[in-house]
């Protein structure tokens, strides 16, 4: 790869895969095969060829290691010669992945990278640790440790029930915005046809959104919490099963394409406490609003990870933003939670809201999109972006 100037980066295709809970209708497939079409599709939609790839970058949290990007690349059928990397921070994978794909585009080290997030539960490996002596038993473990000694390192649904208690966050309207959450999302079911991958026959949308009424989400089962505060398998997203990508392109590589898209305005990643893990996207917000000189108003679009409801809540109250402008399409509380893919999932409904419509904004008024995401021992991820129209004979012109 020979050297290359640095480049605002660009998104001009983004595509995922239905999102389905785990043990259900792509529980079948690893990471990497979920992952593959996501990759043709992408180059499909963007009409580029497989050689024009620089680097392939996907989040994934399940599956310790096996490089589930090269794998599936190479499932893509993409140049052997394409370098193929995966990332693990947990749930904000996804959406880090995305932001290591700018910077490198920035730097000016690639024109076109694949970059995105996949994530089997229904496939992910067994854990186990090895036993220490000879005459030791393996142990299982559910999960590995997010901080070390001396750190507190809270079990995340123990520490959303804290953030419930704390926060004093009743259990009804966790179970409220649940509700709007699904509803939502049936809303948008026809809109978003058009940016899903049929990985599996028939499976055309994400299966786990629903009619959920306030009654039938208050009796759901009480996993965590207490005093009115609880949060329930109606509050907490399900583990699930998808993966989702897009497309990078430096400006070069975009005028070129003809494309409207998104252009990346700002991407961070911050740590936080890890005893708190739900918080650390304030602050993330906080740095982007900053760097960019702007306040939560200024975001037609947000795009927030639904974990727990009452993360997502405490988060909008402490960042202000406006109600009808967080998750418009439904969040994964009505989808579902594939930990490594589902910051990449939050960038698709961003490019689905604010792409499709950027050729009509005196219509729609909407440009400007914000994503955030919390992943456990306090981390947390944002990227802001806006919506672009590119007229191909004047750019190319110039």
């Amino acid at each position: 790869m020979t050297a290359r100037d640095g480049s605002p980066a660009y998104i001009i295709a983004a595509r995922r895969t239905p999102v389905a809970p785990r043990g259900g209708a792509l529980a079948h497939l690893q990471a990497d095969e979920l992952a593959a079409p996501v990759l043709q599709q992408l180059l499909l939609d963007a009409g580029l060829s497989p050689a024009s790839v620089d680097h392939v970058i996907l989040g994934n949290a399940l599956y310790a290691g096996g490089n589930p990007a090269r794998l599936a690349a190479l499932r893509a059928c993409l140049p052997a010669g394409v370098p193929a990397m995966t990332i693990d921070t947990q749930c904000c994978s996804g959406l880090d992945a995305i932001t290591l794909g700018v910077r490198m585009i920035e730097a000016g080290a690639a024109d076109c990278i694949l970059a995105g997030g996949a994530e089997s539960f229904s496939r992910s490996p067994i854990r186990m640790h090895r036993p220490v002596t000879r005459d030791a038993e393996p142990v299982l473990y559910a999960r590995p440790a997010f901080a070390p000694p001396p750190f507190d390192d809270p079990d995340m649904t123990d520490a959303a029930a804290r953030l419930a208690r704390d926060r004093t966050v009743p259990a009804n309207a966790q179970a409220g915005f649940a509700v709007v959450s699904h509803a939502k999302a049936l809303g948008a079911k026809s809109r978003h046809a058009d940016r899903l991958v049929e990985c599996v026959p028939g499976v055309r949308g994400d299966d786990f959104t629903r009619p959920l009424t306030l009654k039938t989400a208050l009796r759901a089962p009480v996993l965590a919490g207490s005093d009115g505060c609880e949060l329930t398998a109606a509050t907490i997203a399900c583990e699930a099963d998808g993966a989702a990508a897009v497309l990078l392109v430096s400006e070069r590589s975009w005028k070129r394409s003809g494309r409207s898209g998104l252009k990346v305005a700002a991407a961070r990643s911050a740590g936080g406490e890890p005893s708190d893990p739900a918080l650390a996207p304030i602050g993330v917000a906080r740095s982007l609003f900053a760097e960019l000189g702007k306040t939560a108003a200024d975001f037609d679009i947000v795009e927030l990870m639904e974990a727990y409801a009452v993360q997502a809540m405490v988060t909008l109250g402490e960042l202000g933003f406006d109600t009808d402008a967080i998750n418009r399409h439904g969040g994964a509380l009505a989808r579902g939670h594939p930990i490594g893919a589902s910051g990449a999932v939050l960038m698709v409904q961003l490019f689905e809201q604010l792409a499709r419509t950027s050729g009509n904004a005196e219509e729609t008024g909407r440009r400007q999109g914000l994503a955030l995401i919390a992943a456990a021992g306090g981390l947390g991820a944002g990227m802001a972006v806006e919506a672009v129209i590119c007229d191909q004979k004047r750019e190319i012109a110039r």
